[in-house]
């Protein structure tokens, strides 16, 4: 997550110059977690429920699900269950889902969400529908049918019913969702591990925070943020520009940036990121496009 001001302006110019694609490194970091808990100022782990509410709906779910508004966990969850329930997602099982991910990001056996294919278990039709083109493909087929289902509604509520109040703001909602944490997880420069190199801290160093220009501020700062919030999930988005601010120095090579335009990025890092190979005799994993 992250809040106020655009990531670009706090990339310096050789930074920018860096090749995006430029892997990470995957070795042990030379700091601990504490090491970076001790970088941010304090006051970015205080929370406020009233700043959040000045925030979109779908920020102030995740928040809740983080225990990020309130000093109260019944209060977060009152509030995530009241949210989640009018955009028809269950809240308690997205929270379990998602802290799951959090605990195990970049692990090949225990992570839940956007887990890279290995080579070994691809299968023929991958090379045809794993791919932009056959992925567009397969959402449209998603997309038809939630339309008919649509249309029964509509036939007893009326057109404009439908489209104001569900059908053109999930939609909107729910697509950069899944752009967003997609392209947070999925960049050729970032290692995936199994069990035998996986720990927390570098799992979650193993995301990249993007650059969406004038978005950015539209979605609270939650595309160029993303590598504090796997450390602190914890941390409100309205601390996390200046927490990232203060921990980008020790992370150094660690802390991946990507400024390409973003669409430019999805089409070439969907198109490259293909399926995982082990990285000689380790447990760490790089992304490849060749099969």
């Amino acid at each position: 997550m992250g809040g106020g001001g655009n990531m670009s302006s706090m990339t310096t110019k050789n930074e920018q110059k860096k090749n995006p694609l430029e892997r990470v490194p995957s070795s042990k970091p030379p700091f601990t977690l504490g090491d970076v808990k001790k970088a941010i100022p304090p006051h970015c782990f205080q929370r406020s429920l009233i700043r959040c509410v000045c925030t979109g709906i779908w920020v102030i779910d995740h928040e809740c699900g983080h225990h990020g508004i309130s000093d109260y966990q019944w209060v977060d969850d009152t509030v995530g269950l009241i949210l989640h329930s009018t955009l028809l997602t269950p809240y308690f099982a997205w929270k379990h889902s998602h802290r799951r991910h959090h605990a195990n990001i970049d692990s090949l056996e225990n992570d839940e969400v956007y887990i890279p294919r290995l080579k070994s278990k691809l299968r023929w039709y991958y090379k045809y529908l794993n791919n932009p083109l056959g992925r567009i493909y397969i959402s449209d087929a998603g997309v038809i049918a939630v339309t008919y289902l649509l249309y029964r509604v509509t036939l007893t509520q009326g057109l404009a019913w439908v489209l104001c109040i569900y059908g053109v703001p999930l939609l909107i909602v729910n697509g950069f969702i899944v752009l967003i944490t997609l392209m947070h997880h999925t960049h050729s420069s970032l290692p995936h591990y199994d069990s035998s190199e996986w720990d927390y801290l570098r799992g979650a160093l193993a995301t990249v925070d993007r650059d969406y220009g004038v978005l950015n501020k539209v979605f609270h700062n939650v595309t160029d943020m993303h590598v504090l919030h796997h450390i602190f999930s914890y941390i409100s988005h309205y601390h996390a520009m200046e927490a990232t601010k203060a921990i980008k120095p020790l992370l150094g090579e660690y802390y991946k940036f990507d400024d390409t335009p973003i669409l430019k990025a999805m089409w070439r890092d969907t198109k490259e990121c293909i399926f995982v190979e082990k990285d000689k005799d380790k447990g760490v994993y790089w992304y490849k496009n060749k099969l």
